[in-house]
Formats: C-alpha cells, structure tokens, sequence
C-alpha cells in the first residue's frame, strides 16, 4: 500500500486581465511559487464565468472576452501552503481563495 500524506490544495480564481507591478497576477504568483521552491503550480483558463460583480466572463463569440476566468492550483505540505498563502494574500484585491486538505498519493519526478 502506497502511504498517504495529508497537504494542501491552494486554489486562487482571479480575473485574466488582474495584474500586479505589470505583470499578469497568475503569472506573477506561479514565480512567486517556484521562487518558494513550491511543488508545482497549474493555470488553468476557463471558458466562462462571472466575477464578484456578476459580470459574465465568456468565450462565446457574440460576448468574446479576453478578459476569462483564471485558476491558479497549488498543493503542498500544510505548512508551506500556508507560508505561501500569507505572501500573496496582500496582493490579490479581487479574487476567491480557497485551501482545502488533499491526500497526496505520490510525487514523482527524475
């Protein structure tokens, strides 16, 4: 049997066109990610949503939009999400984050 480890998912859902100094805000926090030697990171680029305010973010061709919803994941042991989650925190304005537990089965890599 494979042994478990209890983590952390830490999911940030922030609009596409947020930014922070100029720089996207997902790609901002994917750096920030890497430079805390973080296990790895996911973007991932919906197709449609709706902000706080209730404004449709689509891909439809009629209400095409460049501005989409954006999901950043990361999972990690507890206490480096949460080391993590405290140095961004400031800098997302608008946004959802949510840290959920995970059980991580494995991480492998050469």
């Amino acid at each position: 049997m494979v042994p478990t480890e209890e983590g952390r998912i830490l999911r940030i859902f922030v609009e596409e066109e947020r930014k922070h100094k100029g720089v996207p805000l997902y790609e901002w926090i994917v750096n920030e990610a890497r430079k805390q030697n973080l296990s790895g990171a996911t973007v991932l680029r919906g197709l449609e949503g709706f902000s706080l305010h209730h404004k449709l973010l689509t891909f439809r061709i009629l209400r095409l939009s460049a501005n989409l919803p954006i999901i950043i994941e990361i999972i990690d042991r507890t206490e480096k999400i949460e080391a993590f989650f405290d140095r961004i925190d400031p800098v997302i304005s608008e946004g959802l984050v949510t840290i959920e537990k995970v059980r991580m089965k494995f991480y492998r890599g050469e």
